[in-house]
């Protein structure tokens, strides 16, 4: 168990200490992951940014996810083309949903990074964080959006998560740290002691706090080599 998701972030940034990335950046998911991701960021010595996620429903099953929708310059709909055609889903039917998940989008890039542009990703590695992960969609979505955005390495960090996720994500990623993997797992919460839903107002706390303690550039890094090996998935 953890105690909560500051403790969890510590005892993943002292696993991600002893790795010795070159120009880490750290994008979180809010908003339960901005907490893990800002002990992370605070050890590293590492900008912090959030990079939000949003599920894109089918029209009959809004609760099935068919693809995500992943924020930046112009957001993108990352789409499970075989799912959608096992469904017998046009294209054209999810218009309305990801015209109102990227409006959500947007809003909350808004509201969380208060008009700042995104740290630039390309050229870094970049360290996506999370509290926990279920299935994954998501997760995937973001891992793939970093790699279209020209991160020179992705790695998932994560302080809970059940192996056949863990799996799953394996080729979406460089690298996979991750503290505990459970064969047992119903949800991220039960290995929580205090797993309080984080508030907009303390996601913004946190980035605030980050970009205080200096690690904020979001200009890309100069060419470097980087020979890390691949992690344990």
């Amino acid at each position: 168990m953890f105690r909560d998701r500051k403790e969890a972030g510590q005892l993943l940034a002292r696993e991600l200490s002893s790795r010795g990335f070159r120009q880490p950046l750290v994008l979180a998911l809010p908003r339960g992951g901005v907490p893990v991701g800002y002990e992370i960021a605070a050890a590293l010595d590492a900008p912090l940014d959030i990079l939000a996620v949003r599920k894109v429903g089918a029209p009959f099953h809004p609760e099935l996810g068919v693809g995500a929708l992943v924020d930046g310059d112009s957001p993108e709909a990352l789409l499970d083309m075989d799912m959608i055609a096992r469904l017998g889903i046009r294209r054209e039917d999810l218009d309305e949903t990801i015209r109102k998940e990227t409006a959500e989008v947007r809003r909350r890039e808004g509201l969380y990074r208060g008009g700042r542009p995104p740290v630039a990703v390309a050229g870094r590695t970049a360290i996506l964080v999370d509290d926990g992960i279920a299935t994954g969609s998501s997760v995937r979505a973001a891992l793939r959006s970093l790699k279209r955005k020209g991160a020179r390495r992705v790695v998932l960090a994560v302080p809970v998560a059940p192996p056949e996720t863990l799996e799953s994500l394996a080729p979406e990623a460089d690298e996979i740290v991750c503290l505990q993997k459970p064969d047992f797992f119903r949800a991220v919460g039960q290995f929580y002691e205090d797993f309080g839903q984080v508030s907009d107002a303390e996601v913004i706390g946190f980035l605030e706090r980050a970009r205080k303690l200096g690690a904020s550039d979001g200009s890309p890094p100069p060419a470097r080599d980087e020979t890390l090996s691949r992690g344990p998935a």
